[in-house]
């Protein structure tokens, strides 16, 4: 890298993946294509990185509505279910909820309030301050919830989430009622038979509903954990991190991630001379500031990377050692003495004020971000990454 320059960052360019390619040697070729087009100059602790959705299609990880609605009969025996804590989301719940009323005669949708975990609101959360609502306790139906706060209205998509996933289950003749609570246990006065749908505090819900008395609960990560009829499946997150296909099937996350990222970064290295780390990336763990929406929609940001990606940032903080341990210094001794504190600063160093207001976060997780950013979801056809010159820092002159 220049010394000019620090991070840089490239969407690159790939084929249409689809099921049966070999997704390692596609997205190696991909990049030293580009390597070779562009005259970029490889280095060691370079990173190369593929969205998570190109891993899966070229796995073929799918499922039908009705494989995953077989799975749901298998796992729960009666007609009636409760579903905690989905989320608001076209692309991501609307399909499973159709297979899960395929499945069942009733319904019982529990919705938490004022927004789901990934920051999607029911309506404009300002309103629960001159509301007489307590959040933490009261449960609320349909009526009562549009007597406090009117018909419920995405500020993005403009969509009645209530009343899209009611007209699922109806076309799937299957009875809907939605109750709106924060507290899981609340299902178990609606079914005893309970499917937890929330991401990040999976495990944490589905034992409070066991302690609670469920007699039968399981979290979306425990469906199509292995094939059903032949579907894709994921051993460790099963639901979770799904993609609408099809309006009768969908995309599941990637299975067996970590023989993947490892043989391309073999092939690379064999090619380029160079160790160049290598991660597959999901959706960025960052919050949207208008619409308050939490990106991370993924169970984990990166479900495998290489070895080299494991850890936090060790980073010092230029301002805060210009404006105390150097401030007395002319313009050059304060550069010199910045850049030699950062050569030889030790991970207790960076821990402590010096270090204060630095990122406290994994590198997959930062890296992921940086990643989904620059790729986004829509046409710009650069499902793979690639970043130079990340760990590097103002001593490297």
């Amino acid at each position: 890298m220049s010394a000019f320059l620090g991070t840089v960052v490239r969407g690159i360019r790939g084929p249409i993946i689809n099921t049966g390619d070999d997704i390692a040697k596609v997205a190696s070729d991909a990049l030293l294509a580009a390597i070779d087009g562009e005259k970029i100059q490889v280095q060691d602790k370079d990173v190369f990185s593929l969205t998570e959705s190109v891993v899966a299609r070229a796995q073929g990880n799918y499922a039908t509505v009705d494989q995953i609605a077989k799975d749901i009969k298998a796992k729960f025996p009666g007609d009636k279910m409760g579903i905690v804590f989905p989320i608001l989301s076209r692309n991501r719940f609307s399909i499973m909820l159709k297979a899960f009323a395929r499945a069942k005669k009733e319904l019982v949708i529990l919705l938490s309030y004022p927004q789901d975990e990934a920051g999607n609101a029911l309506f404009d959360p300002k309103m629960m301050y001159s509301s007489k609502v307590n959040p933490y306790s009261d449960v609320l139906t349909e009526a009562e919830f549009v007597s406090n706060f009117g018909e419920s209205c995405h500020p993005f998509t403009k969509m009645n989430y209530v009343e899209f996933y009611k007209q699922i289950c109806a076309g799937e003749n299957c009875h809907a009622e939605v109750i709106f609570a924060n507290q899981p246990q609340t299902i178990l006065q609606y079914a005893d038979e309970v499917l937890t749908c929330d991401i990040h505090n999976r495990v944490e819900t589905k034992n409070l509903l066991l302690r609670a008395g469920a007699k039968v609960c399981y979290g979306m990560y425990e469906i199509l954990t292995s094939s059903v009829d032949g579907s894709g499946y994921n051993e460790k997150y099963g639901l979770l991190g799904t993609n609408k296909s099809t309006e009768e099937k969908v995309k599941l996350f990637p299975r067996d991630c970590q023989k993947t990222v490892e043989r391309i970064q073999s092939i690379l290295r064999e090619k380029t001379g160079k160790n160049i780390e290598v991660m597959i990336y999901g959706d960025g763990a960052f919050k949207d500031p208008v619409g308050k929406i939490w990106e991370l929609a993924d169970p984990v940001v990166s479900p495998a990377y290489t070895s080299g990606l494991e850890g936090t940032p060790s980073e010092l903080k230029l301002k805060y050692l210009a404006d105390n341990d150097f401030s007395n210094l002319d313009a050059k001794s304060q550069k010199a003495a910045i850049i030699e504190r950062i050569k030889n600063k030790e991970r207790s160093e960076t821990a402590g004020m010096a270090g204060q207001g630095t990122t406290p976060r994994r590198l997959t997780d930062l890296l992921g971000s940086l990643c989904d950013l620059t790729s986004g979801s829509g046409d710009k056809g650069t499902p793979f990454i690639y970043i130079q010159g990340y760990f590097s820092n103002y001593a490297d002159q």
